[in-house]
């Protein structure tokens, strides 16, 4: 579509504009936020020239899946650097700071060079006559960036499905699809076969795939059998396991191991999910590249991610941070969150009493009533609940999040306030130290918290 049927009228930004004009630009000038599809991407990123660049210049891993792609990209990532190899990673969505998403060699794209970006994708966008959505074009200055920057290995995350996301313009040397789910409904359709096939759409011929769940669609086989790919599937070519004994997932001092039909290594346990650790090991032994085990040890001492079952202390309290917002990342939540419940109590004071006071928003488009039940009938003290509106044009109104809540939890253990900013110093005026307070529902939900976290710091 044109830019003259399609575009709202504003003012562009200058090389000298803040990054958040050219942000608050970007979300005005298309139809709408979402925008499936890639026949308008394709001719500004041919303009620009990042898809011959990437097949000419890097090594692609290209993750989807429902759940767990931002860990499995952040462990990609910090193995293929340990291995020295000049790295790309690109995530979303951020949590505080838009220069999150965009990463070499583990470090934060700066203000000006994502400017620099956005200016090179506006005037590729006007010469091709077109209108990007933020999304487009945040991706293509991101992929521009990586181009410029001669990077040996391009680690994208899928933001939505696969086959119609900006970041299959480029053309994968290695998949991941980490699980799947129902989520994006609207976008992806409402069953397993359809978001499947939509997921796999990032496959290419011959490439490997590595499958991390032990359910298939037969829409994945088929893309599969359709593109010649060579599987590797949870529980089937590899496998993981813990030791028997209680292990520290807060220190993650433990050993795990991890086992495929070539070797079995003894591995320290990372800070994130197993699961996705093991989808993104299998990921990095599939590609040609050169990745020891000293590299793999070594990142797997370091990597982190934020807001993925995220422990920390701050302002004399305890919080754990998980994005988790629909039915297969809130019950991984719940798995993780038993164990570190029990460990919790287990280094109090005799007699000191602890409960987990829950920091909770949505978005209006996700199944909240089922997060909530999920929640509520886990077993475990959650004593009150902080909600709030989310600042976001899609938030959960306070009516559908009370609405949601009112079935599950008492009216006495519901608090409500005006903003994310209120609830979070409530829940630090109303908890002690002993505590453990969870943030979860929606990245935005911990973005905003940490937000207010940072101030009080």
């Amino acid at each position: 579509m044109s830019s003259s049927n399609h575009a709202t009228t504003v003012t562009s930004p200058t090389a000298q504009s803040s990054l958040t004009a050219w942000l608050d630009y970007m979300q005005q000038i298309h139809v709408s936020a979402i925008d499936m599809g890639l026949s308008r991407v394709l001719p500004v990123a041919n303009y620009l020239g990042v898809v011959q660049s990437a097949k000419d210049d890097a090594f692609v891993f290209t993750v989807a899946g429902t759940n767990g792609k931002g860990s499995t990209t952040a462990v990609i990532s910090d193995m293929c650097r340990a291995a020295g190899y000049k790295t790309a990673l690109y995530q979303s969505p951020h949590l505080v700071d838009f220069n999150e998403r965009v990463r070499i060699d583990g470090q934060m794209a700066s203000d000006r060079t994502l400017i620099a970006a956005f200016e090179k994708v506006e005037q590729a966008r006007l010469a091709c006559d077109l209108t990007l959505s933020f999304f487009e074009i945040t991706t293509l200055a991101a992929l521009l960036i990586f181009a410029e920057a001669d990077c040996d290995v391009w680690v994208l995350e899928v933001g939505l499905g696969g086959r119609l996301d900006v970041t299959n313009i480029i053309d994968a040397d290695l998949a991941v699809i980490t699980n799947i789910g129902i989520d994006h409904v609207d976008w992806l359709g409402d069953n397993v076969d359809a978001i499947g096939f939509e997921k796999a759409g990032i496959l290419r011929d011959g490439i490997p795939l590595i499958f991390g769940a032990t359910d298939m669609p037969a829409s994945v086989q088929q893309k599969i059998d359709d593109h010649n790919v060579v599987c590797y599937q949870a529980g089937r070519d590899f496998s993981y396991r813990v030791p028997d004994i209680e292990t520290d997932i807060v220190t993650s001092a433990a050993t795990w191991q991890y086992s495929n039909a070539a070797i079995t290594l003894q591995l320290p346990q990372p800070k994130l999910s197993l699961v996705n650790t093991a989808n993104a090991l299998s990921a990095v032994l599939a590609s040609p590249l050169d990745i020891g085990i000293d590299a793999i040890k070594t990142a797997l001492q370091t990597v982190k991610l934020a807001g993925r079952f995220d422990y920390r202390q701050m302002v004399d309290r305890q919080w754990l941070f998980d994005v988790a917002h629909n039915e297969q990342g809130v019950t991984f939540l719940l798995n993780q969150l038993k164990p570190l419940w029990q460990q919790h109590l287990a280094v109090l004071n005799d007699g000191q009493m602890a409960s987990i006071k829950l920091l909770f928003s949505m978005l209006a488009d996700k199944d909240i009533e089922m997060v909530v039940e999920h929640l509520t009938q886990a077993k475990l003290p959650i004593t009150d609940w902080y909600i709030a509106e989310i600042d976001h044009p899609r938030a959960a109104s306070m009516e559908e999040l009370q609405a949601a809540l009112a079935a599950y939890v008492e009216d006495t253990a519901i608090h409500v306030y005006t903003d994310l900013q209120q609830a979070t110093q409530a829940v630090i005026e109303d908890s002690g130290a002993q505590d453990l307070i969870v943030v979860c529902g929606s990245f935005h939900t911990i973005g905003e918290a940490l937000t207010t976290l940072d101030v009080n710091e």
